[in-house]
């Protein structure tokens, strides 16, 4: 029993090592030789496979298509590649018994022709199989060909007897008269392309009458995202609909030749643009749900960053559309990117301002020097700040034009923020005439500051009133003080309140504001007596009336007359009490 069980794990362990050793078995092409032998063996695999029904002996016709220059030939998906190999064996099998002895094995060869066929192996010179020998292009192009010629021809003895292929089921079933050439196609695939055309027509409109129901039914929902889905998708998703039918419908008809890349070409790209179209609609849908979630954060930094997230979505959406839509041509895009950094350099130089604005835009956000709404100051340029974008910023001025300016520019530029203020500066001049008695002058410098407490936008604590000089016609007093108001038209409604009560209170008190004057003074006039009349002088009243004023002196108020406390007094008093 132990010997039995042993038996067993020892052909299941060897059954697993061939497998895994079959897996494994490498793809040579390095000279013609290897490139035949390859070819010849892993066909052979795969009709013993298709024979037996063993799926990994199937898939060894993958390691035959790699023995094939498949590069740059639009339209050659999967099923042209594995029909490609297949026919070649089919072919040969019919015209000769290849002698793998006869096949050069010179690395250095740049060709090689199977003889009594138009199979050719080429040694490849650029792209990703750079010196590895394959059979080229024009063997591709002519297998089908060939077979058409000779498939009524009996396999030659000793041969692989082909590659166990089978005609479709459509030309063992359609009419003769269908299977007529007219203009390269048989007559059945060109009424199976106007009929999959119109088909796919009636598909697309059904589609859109689908999504069309879909938004009418979702429109009733109150905030569904699925409404806004279906808005998104109406037009490009019964277009995409349509491509894929095609894609689908062209396998079934069996095209091949010009006829295919031509049909390939036509339906990728169709189908790249529809499907890039709906992508490109769904970054709306996803840039409303990103507003919705930023719009209940306190920072505003994510609501400028935004709009900007969904103009380069969209941007990344079509160049990576367009690469992809490459890609399924059969453009090898790697190659091609690389080809463009020959002329990075000069792309480089060309575009160092863009480059230098993508930077002042990077700067902007990360050091966050104004907001959208912000009232700013840029250089010579001044405004409300409308929108931060990847190049420039927009300024609506206060005359309602609208300014660009380079990101890059405002990064190396001092910005004044206004917007940011916290506090809103007052500084006036007033001035009283100069017959204004002292006491009205000290009673109207109490009203300011009493306006000024009152108020209910004033800081309360940091303002100045003073009588700050005598003027060429007019005795000028300052009142510095700042304003916490939210934005500039309150500041100035409240700038207005504070000139009005000032306005008010003048009157009340009874000073009068001076205006620049100037007065003549005519010193004689023929036959009247002089204006100035001479006058004695006492120097000792002078003397007692000048010593008044000093330390002690009866008349002496250097503290004012006490009818005006200074602001700072006031706060510093009512700190203290």
């Amino acid at each position: 029993m132990k010997m039995i069980l042993s038996l067993c794990v020892f052909f299941a362990a060897a059954t697993l090592i061939a497998q895994q050793a079959f897996i494994l078995v490498p793809v040579k092409t390095d000279h013609p030789q290897d490139t035949m032998a390859t070819y010849i063996n892993a066909m052979d695999d795969y009709k013993n496979g298709v024979e037996t029904g063993d799926k990994h002996l199937e898939k060894r016709i993958d390691d035959a298509i790699r023995c094939f220059d498949f590069d740059g030939i639009v339209g050659a998906g999967k099923e042209y590649r594995r029909e490609t190999a297949i026919l070649m064996r089919e072919v040969v099998d019919r015209v000769i018994v290849v002698d793998l002895s006869f096949v050069p094995v010179d690395k250095n060869m740049s060709s090689w022709r199977l003889a009594k066929t138009n199979f050719w192996i080429s040694k490849v010179q650029t792209g990703d199989r750079a010196g590895q020998h394959l059979f080229n292009h024009s063997t591709i192009e002519q297998v089908r060909t060939d077979f058409e010629t000779v498939k009524h021809a009996p396999y030659l003895q000793d041969s692989g007897g082909g590659a166990g292929y089978r005609e479709p089921w459509v030309q063992q079933h359609v009419p003769k008269w269908a299977l007529r050439n007219v203009l390269i196609l048989a007559n059945w695939q060109w009424i199976g392309i106007f009929a999959a055309i119109l088909i796919g027509l009636i598909l697309k409109v059904i589609v859109q009458h689908l999504l069309g129901a879909l938004k009418t039914i979702t429109s009733k929902v109150k905030g569904q995202w699925i409404h806004k889905i279906a808005i998104a998708i109406d037009r490009p998703g019964g277009l995409v609909a349509a491509s894929i039918f095609w894609l689908f419908a062209m396998q079934a008809l069996q095209l091949s030749g010009v006829v295919l890349t031509l049909m390939t070409v036509i339906v990728q790209v169709i189908m790249s643009i529809a499907s890039v179209w709906l992508v490109y609609c769904m970054a709306d849908v996803l840039t409303e749900y990103l507003t919705l979630l930023t719009s209940k954060t306190e920072s505003t930094l994510d609501d400028h960053l935004v709009p900007l997230v969904n103009r380069a979505l969209k941007v990344f959406i079509v160049v990576f559309g367009i690469l992809f839509t490459f890609h399924n041509l059969g453009v090898n895009v790697v190659s091609a990117m690389a080809g463009l950094g020959i002329g990075g350099l000069a792309f480089a130089l060309a575009a160092k301002d863009t480059c230098a604005n993508l930077f002042g835009s990077i700067m902007i956000f990360l050091d966050r020097p104004f907001t959208i709404g912000d009232w700013v100051i840029v250089g010579s340029d001044e405004g409300t700040v409308e929108e931060i974008g990847f190049r420039s910023t927009r300024i609506r001025t206060f005359y309602n034009s609208l300014i660009s300016v380079p990101n890059a520019d405002v990064a190396a530029s001092s910005v004044d923020n206004m917007g940011c203020r916290e506090f809103r500066r007052i500084k006036a001049f007033f001035g009283l005439t100069y017959d204004t008695p002292p006491e009205k002058m000290e009673a109207f410098l109490e009203g300011l500051k009493n306006i000024v407490e009152a108020n209910e936008y004033t800081r309360k604590d940091y303002y100045h009133i003073v009588f700050s000089g005598y003027g060429a016609s007019s005795l000028d007093v300052m009142l510095y003080c700042f304003l916490k108001v939210p934005d500039w038209s309150v500041e100035l409604v409240e700038r207005q309140n504070i000139y009005l009560e000032i306005l008010r209170m003048a009157q009340e008190v009874g000073v009068d504001f001076a205006y620049p004057t100037q007065s003549l003074h005519i010193e004689t006039m023929p036959e009247k007596d002089p204006v100035r009349k001479p006058h004695t002088i006492d120097r000792k009243q002078l003397a007692s009336s000048a010593k008044s004023f000093g330390p002690d002196g009866e008349n002496a108020c250097p503290g004012g007359m006490g009818l005006f406390v200074p602001p700072f007094e006031t706060s510093r008093g009512s700190d203290d009490g």
